[in-house]
């Protein structure tokens, strides 16, 4: 690379010298020399004239110690050590960013909306509470912050346009209520180097009838699950796919991050299906939560997504090394990297820096990685223009229990950490991207090809199909916790798939019931749909026009397609010019079909 990614010693050091007392422009300048020389997306004039007006916003706050929360990841924990110190520097604003897990952050989130207490000024957590945040009207709006309250401390350089995930954290009313700080996707990971070796592609072709390549359906992706386990590639015996099935909390994320949308669960729709979304949850034309059994309405318990627990524990079983079954998250995470893994279908590109290591069994001696990433394939009951996958989005909040002047100070920092000056060199460390300027930054043009298909998904028109939880979920941290619990029924053998699922939808409805006879919601919270049989509602869907819930398939193993990575790639960047920019992203398109391929009939 050109732009070398110049170390934070130097910059903490000035830092914690100048302290709160001291700020200004003398500080700034040795932050962007020391940290972020021409690696941003300003030029150094236009770094200098964002930082003068930090300095000016601050003046009211200057002395003033404030305190904010996000869970520990490589780029929060690059703003805590790095950033934090530089903006006290500049500002005189003393900032204590605390990293700690995700579960604590939405506990002491909880905490603060139930008492009324201040315990943070700001928080970074999941765009997944957006429906909780719409409904409770605990957090502020930012869209009225940004034009009222808060002008005063609203970066004029912000550009809400530039976000990619501003639809993410957008309500149903229009108001942006929390700003992306980090996004980062689930998607498709596969060993470039074995799918191109001659003898691995010959030996596919001739087993099964098509081209070893990227599955673009579940049907294509059982194929080469199937292929690569138990086959020795380097003296290793290596398996067809990765997972984890250990009774857990984490085991829930593995399925509310979009895992029953990927099979064909719920709606169509972009971020989110409607009337059903991906949990299963259905809404009224009012967007209130009506359901989330078939006898509702909804499709938490209907054949798609039963379908897809059923894959889910079959590839488990059958593809994945035996101890993954007894393994978290965290603990499945690196086992790609150890070389034995041919494929995961479920894998997160915040593992994308530690998978790029020199020396690592999945590294060429180049630094070039081995592996590459692409868009998920898709289950049987999945249609063109449901989403395809999850976007986790961890993004700024500002409670209402927060006193204004705190808030104030606390906005300075938000934006500062996600500033232009500031974040094509945070994206360098934790690749996590957020804005459409970082993304098209030369530097990422440069690092690409150590990045194994990251940049070109970020760049493709195919990234507005990955997205968070959306708003039909009225109570994010009360019906999250219940999947774990149920799913873990299903992995470990107690329950059947569908009795799981069955469990699940009536444990979500009894919250949605709790809330609907609380009240606390208002005309936007839960009204629960009369039950019928699944017929009535699949009626109800065609006479609307919708899909969900779908009736059961009579062959839930479809035609196998693959693609060419290559060629998925090529297709991307040849639609590039053509593509209309939308709001947090660029309009989807299929890939181009010549390069596609399927069985011989």
């Amino acid at each position: 690379m050109k732009r070398m990614l110049l170390g934070s010693t130097a910059l903490v050091a000035v830092a914690l010298a100048s302290g709160p007392a001291f700020a200004g422009m003398e500080e700034a300048k040795q932050f962007l020399d020391a940290e972020i020389g021409d690696m941003s997306s300003l030029s150094r004039a236009e770094q200098e004239q964002q930082m003068q007006w930090f300095i000016d916003a601050a003046q009211p706050f200057q002395g003033m110690d404030i305190k904010v929360v996000s869970e520990t990841i490589t780029t929060h924990e690059y703003e805590s050590k790095v950033l934090a110190p530089a903006f006290t520097a500049i500002t005189g604003i003393q900032v204590t960013h605390d990293l700690i897990g995700e579960g604590d952050v939405i506990e002491k989130l909880q905490t603060q909306m139930q008492s009324g207490e201040n315990i943070y000024d700001a928080y970074i957590n999941d765009s997944d509470l957006i429906g909780t945040h719409w409904r409770y009207k605990q957090v502020r709006d930012l869209s009225d912050w940004m034009e009222g309250e808060g002008k005063d401390v609203t970066d004029p350089m912000l550009d809400i346009d530039d976000f990619i995930g501003k639809s993410f954290t957008t309500a149903p009313d229009g108001k942006l209520y929390q700003l992306p700080d980090q996004q980062f996707a689930n998607l498709y990971w596969f060993r470039y180097d074995w799918f191109n070796d001659e003898t691995n592609k010959a030996d596919f072709k001739e087993k099964y009838g098509y081209d070893l390549g990227v599955p673009v359906n579940w049907s294509a992706y059982e194929d080469i699950a199937e292929f690569f386990t138990g086959r020795e590639i380097d003296g290793k015996q290596v398996y067809g796919h990765m997972d984890y099935g250990k009774k857990d909390p984490s085991l829930g994320w593995r399925f509310t991050d979009a895992w029953l949308s990927m099979a064909g669960n719920g709606d169509k729709g972009i971020p989110n299906g409607k009337p059903v979304d991906e949990w299963g949850i259905r809404v009224t034309d009012t967007d209130q939560p009506s359901g989330s059994c078939v006898a509702r309405g909804g499709d938490t318990n209907g054949p798609a997504a039963v379908y897809s627990i059923a894959k889910y524990l079959d590839w488990l079983k059958a593809y994945a090394p035996p101890e993954a079954q007894g393994m978290t998250f965290s603990e499945s995470g690196p086992v790609p990297a150890q070389g034995q893994i041919a494929q995961q279908i479920f894998w997160y590109t915040a593992f994308t820096a530690d998978m790029v290591k020199e020396g690592i069994p999945v590294v060429n001696e180049d630094g070039s990685p081995k592996w590459r990433m692409a868009p998920s394939p898709h289950g049987v009951y999945w249609v063109e223009g449901m989403k395809l996958g999850y976007q986790d989005a961890g993004s700024w909040t500002l409670m209402n229990s927060t006193p204004v002047d705190r808030a104030k100070a606390a906005w300075l920092y938000a934006q500062f950490v996600v500033s232009k000056t500031v974040d094509v060199k945070k994206s360098h460390v934790g690749l996590t991207f957020i804005r459409e300027s970082t993304i098209r930054d030369d530097s990422f043009t440069e690092r690409a090809p150590k990045l194994g298909g990251l940049v070109e998904f970020y760049r493709s028109p195919a990234r507005v199909q990955w997205t968070p939880t959306g708003t039909n979920v009225p109570d994010y941290p009360k019906l999250a916790q219940l999947w774990w619990q149920n799913i873990g029924d299903a992995a470990s053998g107690s329950k059947t798939p569908q009795e799981a699922m069955d469990a699940l939808c009536a444990a979500q409805e009894q919250v949605l019931a709790r809330l609907e006879r609380a009240g606390v919601q208002g005309d936007i919270g839960p009204k629960l749909n009369e039950e019928h049989d699944m017929d009535y509602w699949v009626e109800q869907a065609k006479a609307n026009g919708t899909l969900a819930p779908q009736p059961m398939k009579e062959n839930e193993k479809e035609t196998p397609i693959t693609i060419s990575y290559d060629e998925l790639v090529k297709s991307w960047q040849d639609s590039e010019a053509s593509m209309p920019m939308k709001e947090g992203g660029m309009e989807a398109t299929p890939a181009s079909g010549d390069a596609m391929t399927k069985p011989a009939n």
